[in-house]
Order: structure tokens, then sequence, then C-alpha cells
């Protein structure tokens, strides 16, 4: 897919053209740098569309490379990193409580940890994907990461490909 913008439609001048519906659904997921200051994630999963901040709140990690589960009936995309588990359809981070340690077996549930992944807009028009950005002032933490600083970090901590043989 094409890195370049193409104007939205007039009547909604805040969504961000991503790329034809057909070729999101064949890659599963896509990386774009919309609006020239937000790196989003778009990924079709299960006859959905999301889009979400590429970069784990967490410590960083490329929820690109992130595997796509299920807990307790909630969507998540798993940070290779650290294994963190964010909603796919909230950015909420989920963690594994446990009941009462004292008590065996231990019985344990999935809790939210609260909205920690910023969660973008996806608008389908004519077969055409569209990103609307999150502008809620309200501070999610994985907006520490959509700094010019961090993607200068990110890209030179990211592995290199191995040569082929």
């Amino acid at each position: 897919m094409s890195s370049e913008e193409e104007s939205p439609p007039s009547s909604s001048p805040t969504m961000h053209f991503i790329g034809k519906k057909a070729d999101i659904v064949k890659a599963g997921r896509v990386t774009q740098r919309v609006n020239g200051c937000r790196d989003v994630l778009v990924l079709y999963h299960q006859g959905q569309l999301y889009a979400l901040d590429m970069i784990c709140y967490h410590t960083g990690g490329p929820l690109q490379n992130g595997d796509i589960e299920e807990f307790s009936g909630r969507l998540c995309i798993v940070c290779p990193w650290h294994k963190y588990k964010i909603t796919l359809a909230e950015g909420e981070g989920l963690y594994q409580a446990v009941d009462d340690p004292t008590v065996t077996p231990l019985r344990t549930h999935w809790r939210s940890k609260g909205v920690k992944q910023r969660i973008h807009k996806v608008t389908e028009v004519s077969g055409d994907v569209y990103v609307t950005l999150n502008d809620s002032s309200e501070a999610i933490e994985s907006d520490v990461y959509q700094t010019e600083k961090h993607r200068t970090v990110s890209i030179n901590v990211q592995p290199k490909p191995k040569p082929k043989t």
C-alpha cells in the first residue's frame, strides 16, 4: 500500500484515506502515518476493521507483529515484546487477576487496566477505507510513542532482516 494520503471525501475532512478494503483484507493488517503525525495500525479480523496506535503503550513494542487472541470473549492484540493484551475495540489493557491468592487452586479472571491504547474510527466508503483520528484531549498512555523522538528510537531497535542465503 502506498503511504501517500489521498484526499478524503469532502463531507468528512477528518477522514484519512488508508487504502482499498480488498487490499487490507488480503494483507490482514497495514500500517500508515496518518495526517503526518500518528502511526496507525489498521487490521482486518473476523470480518471487522480496527484501527489503533501502532506502538504498544507499555514499552513501544510493534503491535503490527502481534497475534490476535480472544480473552473472556474480547478480541485482543498481544504485543510481541511483553505479551501485553490490548482490546481491539476499546484499547483497554487486560491482565489476569486472582480472586484470593490463599485459596488453591487459584481462580483467575481477566480484568481491565482501563484504556491504554488510542483507538481510531474506521469508515468504509465504496470499498475505500478511511481512519478518523481519535482527537480526545484525554491523555492515553500510547500517546507517548507518537513523537519524532520515539519514532527514531523504534526504527533503531527493530530487528535487522536476516540475509538470504
